[in-house]
């Protein structure tokens, strides 16, 4: 070890710094295995606010580059270790505190969210954000992407959650923002600078999240559609009347590996599924229901199923969810999220299936439908570089076919590594250069996260 590193271990207790090899590894990689991950010097696994401030200090003085990650579920690269570099992991901080009173849950970074929906719900409270993968990525990557999730339609995304944060910057200082106060319009709202950033401005190691009262009783409606393009005008339909708690699509390719995956006995012949809830209270729910099957057949719905029994209700789901471990068991993977306005979600369906067309690349869909977020998962052979530059060729032709529908590269994955590259084309020059204003203003040495995101 190098002398700065022998400082910052001695520094901190023993066993929060790693630079065994065999442990290195483990945190090099986040859910993308990006090949062009590097190699840190250590791994911080902290376990305070303070031991994040003392590390970032050290790091600050030695200009060492700083990766902050959470559970590693990550899926655009914003975890990726640097050659060289720290990685400052946040999964040892898992506490989790329930004021039923304030309505809040006052939450370290590392805890899952799963955690935090079951701590809320034993005071019949309800966190709403569900990203698929709920029940094993952290807090602070939620907030660090801004993570959405299958009932953010109706319920909105972790930035309309988030009261209060404490955010450690590139030099150590701590910054308390917000709290257990659901109005506050007292100076800037630098806090929600920080819900989104990717660990490219601070690290967050204390969240106050507004919580809800406990989730109401949900009826679910399965459509199967003879084409993507129909299920999509359905969503497109119900939008316009009905306020839908969780609307979920599946293209056929889908169906098909997630089928082989579990083996359901899904109807593989469907061009797209649906999923559809309302939560709606009382008699309004039957209303609703009613509303969203006439969207479904209206737009040309094969067979329509509904029930009110919320375990069948969620055993639908389980679909849906196996989506990106079925995938990952078929091959290499390149993993999209682009999102469009709803209008717009039947053209991006039918671009993502010529897209796979020409680039002889198998790309099975699924999306957060109401809110127009796809998630195209693009499968192939790793140890062909021709598949590799077909798919990452068609990767590339997927942003841009979001961005000139009026979408974005990204709804809730984040930018990471993976999609840095066509920001600015997202986001113009004028954007562009405010962001690196931002980030120089609070990381003038640019050693938080360099190369993701910003």
């Amino acid at each position: 070890m190098s002398a700065p590193i022998d400082d910052l271990v001695a520094s901190l207790p023993a066993g929060v710094v790693a630079t065994d090899p065999d442990v290195v590894e483990k945190y090099r990689h986040d859910w993308t295995r990006d090949p062009h991950a590097g190699t840190p010097i250590a791994v911080v696994r902290a376990e305070s606010t303070e031991q994040v401030q003392t590390t970032m200090r050290w790091a600050s003085a030695h200009g060492i580059p700083v990766v902050p990650r959470g559970a590693g579920s990550g899926l655009a690269g914003g975890a990726s270790a640097i050659d060289d570099g720290i990685v400052l992991c946040l999964e040892r901080m898992r506490a989790v505190e329930i004021d039923p009173d304030s309505r809040v849950a006052v939450v370290e970074p590392g805890a899952f969210n799963a955690e935090v929906k079951a701590a809320a719900a034993e005071h019949g409270l309800w966190y709403p954000p569900d990203p698929s993968s709920f029940e094993i990525c952290s807090i602070g990557g939620n907030i660090a992407t801004n993570a959405g999730g299958l009932c953010c339609v109706k319920y909105g995304v972790t930035t309309d959650y988030v009261l209060g944060l404490d955010v450690v910057l590139a030099d150590g200082t701590l910054l308390r923002m917000g709290g257990k106060r659901i109005k506050d319009v007292a100076g800037l709202s630098l806090m929600k600078l920080f819900v989104g950033s990717e660990g490219t401005l601070g690290i967050v190691t204390r969240a106050v999240l507004r919580l809800v009262p406990a989730h109401g009783a949900r009826s679910t409606l399965v459509a199967l559609f003879p084409t993507s393009r129909a299920a999509a005008e359905a969503v497109v339909a119900m939008g316009r009347t009905v306020r839908a708690c969780l609307v979920e699509f599946m293209d056929q390719r889908a169906i098909e590996v997630v089928d082989d995956f579990l083996g359901m006995g899904l109807d593989r012949s469907a061009g797209g599924l649906l999923v559809v809830q309302s939560d709606a209270p009382g008699p309004a729910r039957e209303v609703e229901m009613a509303e969203i099957e006439r969207c479904a057949q209206a737009a040309g719905a094969t067979e329509c199923y509904r029930t009110d029994d919320p375990d069948e209700g969620e055993s639908f789901l389980v679909a849906r969810r196996a989506f990106f471990p079925a995938t990952e068991r078929l091959g290499s993977l390149l993993i999209e999220d682009v999102g469009v306005p709803v209008p717009r979600l039947p053209d991006l369906l039918d671009g993502i299936a010529a897209i796979a067309r020409r680039h002889d690349t198998d790309i099975p869909v699924v999306a957060h439908a109401g809110d127009g977020n796809t998630h195209p998962n693009l499968i192939f052979d790793g140890a062909d570089p021709a598949a590799r530059e077909r798919a990452e060729a068609a990767f590339e032709e997927i942003m841009t076919l979001a961005i000139d529908l009026g979408g974005t590269i990204t709804g809730e994955h984040g930018v990471g590594r993976a999609k840095r590259g066509s920001l600015a084309a997202q986001l113009g020059p004028e954007v562009m250069d405010v962001t690196r204003r931002i980030k120089e203003a609070l990381d003038p040495a640019r050693i938080l996260n360099p190369g993701a995101a910003i």
